[in-house]
């Protein structure tokens, strides 16, 4: 998943931004309204988190842009205030759900994954494909019923994966939805992470490299013994990075 958090108290955008990352979310930050437009212009976020009283473009009107964008991001909005008034006006603008600070990261997170998940209605709460049980609110990965232990960003980009049920996803996509602006478009942590998740998951091997095009799960044709073959990994690479997990 990957957030956008427009707030312009810094000190709570960076705390909310690393908490998120802990729970294996994407985050970026805008602290006023021209960047969180600017960011919602060049990248995709399954939610935006937006604080009403920020600089230039009140965060009312970055939800009526969200909106009239028809991007399918949902939105949840932050307030100071705890009046009915306040909330009802923020639902009328096209809001998914109100959290009033201060708020517990816990329940931020609760609530992120819950919008998440009814963007796609089909989607259930605990993921199911290929052997693998996948439940992103308590970050737990079963193969077989075997528990896998997997780090953060592991995890991320292997939501991703079964969430597209066995299609391709490239490696370009990976890099938007499981890390944040920060990434370098030219680094190899694609590739790094998702060999490193396959050998996680270990034999017959799930994750399939489709060379020049991306990767995906197939349950159907995996190989045992040796790993497929990373040199054809797609996506652009570079020497001396690493998966920033």
């Amino acid at each position: 998943m990957r957030v956008l958090i427009v707030e312009d108290e810094t000190y709570l955008a960076d705390a909310v931004r690393d908490g998120l990352r802990l729970e294996a979310i994407a985050a970026d930050v805008a602290e006023d309204g021209d960047t969180a437009l600017e960011l919602l212009t060049v990248n995709e976020y399954d939610v935006a988190v937006l604080d009403r009283d920020i600089p230039g473009p009140s965060g009312d009107e970055v939800a009526r842009r969200i909106i009239a964008d028809g991007s399918g991001t949902a939105i949840l909005m932050l307030t100071a205030a705890d009046r009915l008034d306040d909330k009802e006006s923020g639902f009328q603008l096209g809001a998914d759900d109100y959290l009033t600070k201060p708020f517990e990261l816990r329940e931020l997170v609760l609530r992120l994954r819950a919008l998440d998940r009814r963007r796609s209605r089909s989607r259930p709460p605990v993921r199911e494909f290929a052997g693998l049980r996948v439940d992103p609110f308590r970050r737990e990965v079963f193969r077989d019923d075997h528990y896998v232990a997997l780090t953060r960003k592991q995890f991320a980009v292997l939501e991703v994966l079964v969430a597209a049920e066995g299609g391709v996803v490239s490696a370009e996509d990976l890099l938007a939805r499981a890390w944040d602006e920060n990434a370098d478009p030219f680094t190899n942590a694609v590739r790094i992470t998702v060999s490193a998740l396959r050998r996680r998951l270990g034999e017959p091997w799930l994750i399939l490299t489709v060379p020049g095009v991306g990767y995906r799960i197939d349950a159907g044709a995996p190989e045992a013994g040796e790993e497929p073959d990373s040199s054809a990994d797609p996506g652009p690479r570079s020497t001396g990075e690493d998966a920033h997990d």
